[in-house]
């Protein structure tokens, strides 16, 4: 196991490198990028070739790049989506709204989603089971932009249940901490509902297909209800392909939702990516495509060992005996 792991550090330091370098040399090649980036102050100007050798081939560039950020320890400043701020803390200052946002929808999609999927394999090909998966393929198919601009519409316009579209910022938020937990109420809303929809679906299939295997048949035999037998023997093997999903899910904590935060302008990291292309913000969107490549690396890692955990016969990287 050692072995294994220290093998996938060394392969993610690789990938790594190599998507980083990749992404640095395709933002670098964008039409007017120079344009879009220095702008027209000379002393910016003077300032970027000295500090980041833009006058310099895109591959110095990159080497350059690299050496700032371990000499400083930073990932470089804004140039226009906050200028002159450290990258790191625009979005370390992102992370926990994004969290906040984000860490509901999964603790209520586990638990509903599991429940929904367990009780639609139980009832296989019954009025049941017909509207759950009647339910799963709506939230599926319809994009979450449609069921948040629906959501917006009728709630805010239609039912006049809130006073706002939007999420409210911070400031407002510690003036009025009730409303400010309501306005989170629709993203909330639209997130849980993918994430239950998706969750049940898997678990759905993947109980069904062990409930049709011949040690349920033998648990029955031996006097379990499928009720016992389902919870106790069948869930369990059920939950290996979708365990190492929900703790992967963790990731996406910090990860955020592009299109969420745009539609209810929640001021998180997802939004913060839209803004710095949107301003033509390359070094901020260097910095965060390099953050999330790590961490989305490291994830991957974490979930397959997870496997081991999930069920102990499988044992990560072991060799012929």
């Amino acid at each position: 196991m050692t072995n294994y792991i220290l093998k996938r550090i060394g392969l993610i330091f690789v990938t790594a490198a190599l998507i980083i370098f990749f992404v640095f040399v395709f933002i670098k090649l964008l039409p007017q990028y120079h344009q879009a980036v220095l702008g027209s102050d000379p002393e910016i100007i003077e300032l970027l070739y000295q500090r980041e050798g833009y006058d310099k081939p895109i591959i110095d560039q990159f080497f350059i790049w690299i050496k700032n950020i371990l000499t400083e320890g930073t990932l470089g400043r804004s140039l226009k989506t906050e200028m002159g701020r450290d990258i790191g803390k625009i979005l370390a200052s992102r992370i926990p709204v994004t969290v906040r946002l984000n860490i509901l929808p999964y603790l209520l999609s586990i638990p509903i989603g599991i429940g929904l999927g367990v009780w639609a394999a139980l009832r296989k090909n019954k009025l049941t089971d017909y509207i759950i998966s009647t339910g799963v393929i709506i939230f599926i198919s319809v994009p979450s932009f449609v069921v948040a601009t629906l959501l917006q519409y009728n709630v805010v316009y239609v039912w006049k249940i809130l006073d706002t579209p939007f999420v409210l910022a911070d400031s407002d938020f510690a003036l009025d901490p009730i409303r400010g937990m309501l306005s989170y109420l629709m993203p909330i809303t639209v997130m849980t509902l993918g994430s239950v929809a998706g969750l049940t679906r898997v678990t759905r299939a993947e109980l069904t297909e062990v409930l049709t295997s011949e040690f349920m048949l033998l648990c029955r035999t031996k006097g379990l209800t499928i009720k016992q037998a389902t919870f106790r023997h069948g869930l369990r093997n059920a939950l290996v392909p979708i365990a190492p999903s929900l703790i992967g899910g963790l990731i996406s904590l910090i990860s955020g939702s592009m299109i969420i935060e745009r539609i209810f302008r929640v001021p998180g990291i997802g939004r913060v990516y839209i803004e710095a292309f949107n301003n033509f913000d390359y070094p901020l969107v260097m910095g965060y495509l390099m953050f999330y490549t790590i961490i989305g690396l490291a994830a991957s890692l974490v979930i397959d060992l997870s496997y081991g955990f999930v069920d102990p016969r499988i044992r990560m990287g072991a060799g012929k005996r």
